[in-house]
């Protein structure tokens, strides 16, 4: 395939700012490699193509007259199927929601349309969202691991994950409450971020349905970019991020410089397995070699959960917060846990601070973002994976802390490993910092035989 198509975005914004290629050329290369490639992959599952081919010919227009361009001009790109874009279908993957289209964009399709970015297509999702172990619904089908057809690209986020690995997008906006983001991305090889909580805005990311009620519980649920490289998730973020609504009245964001700009400076915690979710030969072997090829470039490694921080207590606690979200929701009648809230509550703050005191003589910590590599359609077999995935995700997602999970390298049998990067709350451009330093010593994006 034509290798434009592996480009970073922040690379190919470049490039047509510099006139070297035209929006229209570039969305024609994708709407042919979507055409080529997604049937094998049924990763994006609808498409705006005469729309988009629009927006690349106003950019283009806009360029010629000199207009100043965003950081993502004329980039084309995809939304989750679960956050709105206006004109498309937004089901969640649910029958009973097969007709519903979005009357206006959510407010971050609003922001990466006005940074110039072409949203041609949405990408597939689990059903309503519910599972980080497939992506498959009945209203459009199951997305594959463009690693390997015969595996999963995780969930809920899938299709957003295997379109950026297979070349069909240059850029993918999802979400995480469970891990939706990071454990896709590990799968297919690629980066995805889950910004500090309360970072990007949640307004138009929600089922169909009526609009839902306000929520003081915004620090479990996310939305975040997923990229083929770490610059390209600061690029998202930066344009993506800040209060929206009454609170845009009140105060502005700005994405707080990174800790360090060099590999050597930086402190780094590793925690690689814990008997709670033990971590497969395999990945535990990529993520050993990466740690160690970390420390052999200068940074310094120590080993060890923080002070304060019980894994396995707060992978608990998480679970029950995560209950009593959908309770909240109307997906959990009978959640019994009420009186046990204040109890939770004090229990979650308590791992916000201990996390906060780690950060303060840490810069990052690195876990599993994944206990094994992708693996095939659920069976009797496999019920471990599924219900220890979380356990690596839970401790980010508990305190609020961003994280994101990088390629750290393959398995023997050539899938993806992931690392999770933790960094501290309303810093997400020192994990972002690291990951981008790390892929010149542990290597980043590789793209998947299907996008050779």
């Amino acid at each position: 395939m034509n290798d434009i198509l592996l480009r970073s975005a922040a690379g190919i914004a470049e490039e047509l700012r510099a006139g070297r290629l035209s929006a229209r050329e570039l969305v024609e290369l994708v709407l042919d490699r979507v055409d080529a490639v997604n049937p094998g992959v049924n990763a994006v599952v609808e498409l705006r193509r005469e729309s988009a081919l629009r927006a690349a010919d106003d950019a283009d227009r806009a360029l010629a007259r000199g207009a100043q361009a965003g950081p993502l001009h004329g980039v084309p790109m995809t939304v989750k199927e679960g956050i709105r874009v206006a004109g498309m279908r937004s089901t969640w993957g649910d029958p009973a929601f097969a007709d519903h289209v979005a009357e206006r964009d959510a407010v971050v399709v609003s922001r990466l349309r006005s940074a110039g970015a072409v949203v041609f297509g949405t990408t597939n999702v689990a059903q309503m969202l519910a599972d980080v172990v497939e992506c498959v619904n009945p209203v459009y089908g199951r997305t594959v691991n463009p690693w390997d057809s015969t595996r999963s690209p995780g969930g809920s986020t899938g299709g957003g994950a295997a379109a950026v690995a297979a070349g069909l997008s240059f850029l993918e906006y999802g979400s995480d409450l469970t891990g939706s983001i990071r454990i896709p991305a590990s799968f297919c090889g690629v980066y995805g971020l889950k910004p500090t909580a309360g970072t990007v805005p949640l307004e138009g990311f929600q089922p169909p349905g009526p609009p839902a009620g306000s929520t003081e519980m915004a620090f479990l649920s996310s939305i975040g970019p997923l990229a083929r490289s770490a610059a390209d998730l600061r690029t998202a973020l930066r344009v993506t991020a800040g209060p929206s609504g009454p609170d845009a009245k009140a105060y502005t964001w700005r994405l707080a410089p990174p800790r360090h700009a060099r590999l050597t400076d930086f402190r780094v915690g590793a925690v690689l397995d814990h008997p709670a979710a033990a971590v497969a030969s395999d990945v535990g072997a990529v993520l050993s070699d990466a740690v160690d090829a970390l420390g052999a470039a200068g940074a310094t490694i120590v080993e060890g959960w923080p002070d304060g921080i019980d894994p396995v207590g707060q992978a608990e606690s998480f679970g029950f917060q995560v209950r009593q979200f959908f309770a909240f929701h109307g997906g959990d009648p009978d959640f019994a846990g009420l009186p046990a809230v204040v109890e939770q509550q004090d229990r979650r703050m308590a791992a916000r601070a201990a996390w906060d005191r780690y950060f303060s003589e840490f810069d990052v910590l690195l876990c599993p973002a994944t206990c094994t590599t992708a693996f095939p359609r659920l069976g009797p077999d496999d019920e471990r994976p599924y219900h220890e995935l979380g356990f690596w995700i839970a401790h980010a997602s508990l305190a609020g802390l961003p994280a994101l999970s990088a390629p750290a390298g393959r398995a023997p049998g050539g899938l993806p490993v992931g690392v999770q990067i933790l960094g501290p709350r309303h810093e997400d451009d020192t994990a972002i910092t690291f990951a981008e330093l790390a892929a010149e010593v542990i290597g980043g994006f590789t793209p998947p035989p299907v996008a050779g």
